[in-house]
């Protein structure tokens, strides 16, 4: 399944992207339609757990849900779900350590985002110029959580996953820099694109050895494979399951390759108007616009 949050008639809704159109499973909740595993949210049917959600892939295949249907250019997307936190994990792509002419980690390097930098596809990326002048992409696949996660091995760490979704991991370098942590540079206010939907594990089941590209202005910046992740999927889930639990609807950044600004030379960032794309295969584009406020 593809499921995904969008905004029509000035409400927020649930949906699936089915043969370009969105299924407005809202619309059939709201009608009485339970019995075929109509969740009001998609934070709510992750919570509700592996049956119901193959109850609802069945009544999207077979179409029961086809009238409450809308065009996809007629509704606006935002993102997915708002997690209750965001673990993010640095250097975790062996191309994008070489780059930096560094070694290899020997364990996950761990750092959050607030849920408050969350934004949908087409939201726009804001920050105070006086703030910073040094705002840089990073294209990640992005992990969600599905089931309730504490010491879980990696053997069974894809039974805790719901599927996957693409995210910038946007950072005011001069921030994380200045600070010698993550956090405050990372999670400035509109610094977490995701979307635009979120793609169930049973259609993703291998993470690895997906393209992942970042364009700015349409110039490809970065361009490269989840096959280059130093901790994959299941190492992730064990490792940080050991520390504390992850919860349903949680994500994951897995990560950034090379080709951020800051390791260019000169550097590059990103200026007000410019606009940044994340692409995943067999996911989609994430499309954001830059707006330095003044």
């Amino acid at each position: 399944m593809r499921l995904l949050t969008f905004i029509h008639d000035g409400q927020s809704r649930f949906g699936a992207l089915v043969n370009e159109g969105v299924v407005d499973l809202s619309a059939a909740q709201e009608t009485g339609m339970r019995d075929r595993a109509a969740p009001a949210s998609l934070a709510d049917l992750i919570t509700a757990g592996p049956d119901v959600w193959a109850r609802l892939s069945e009544a999207l295949e077979v179409g029961a849900y086809s009238r409450f249907t809308l065009p996809l250019n007629d509704v606006k997307l935002a993102a997915p779900i708002l997690p209750p936190k965001i673990v993010a994990i640095g250097l975790n792509y062996a191309d994008h350590v070489r780059e930096q002419g560094g070694t290899l980690p020997d364990h996950p390097i761990v750092f959050a985002k607030f849920p408050t930098s969350v934004i949908g596809p087409g939201d726009a990326i804001r920050w105070e110029p006086a703030l910073s002048d040094s705002i840089d992409w990073e294209a990640e696949l992005a992990v969600v959580i599905g089931r309730t996660a504490r010491r879980v091995s990696a053997a069974a760490a894809y039974e805790h996953v719901f599927g996957y979704t693409i995210a910038n991991d946007v950072t005011a370098r001069n921030l994380q820099n200045a600070d010698g942590q993550f956090v405050r540079g990372k999670s400035l206010d509109t610094f977490c694109p995701l979307g635009p939907w979120i793609v169930t594990r049973d259609e993703m089941p291998e993470p690895h050895g997906l393209a992942i590209r970042c364009r700015v202005n349409g110039e490809i910046m970065q361009d490269s494979s989840t096959d280059q992740l130093i901790f994959g999927v299941p190492t992730l889930i064990e490792f940080l399951s050991r520390a504390f639990t992850l919860l349903p609807g949680d994500i994951i950044l897995t990560g950034t390759p090379p080709g951020v600004g800051t390791f260019r030379k000169p550097p590059l960032y990103l200026r007000s108007g410019d606009a940044v794309e994340v692409e995943i295969e067999g996911i989609g584009v994430l499309r954001n616009i830059c707006r330095a406020d003044t």
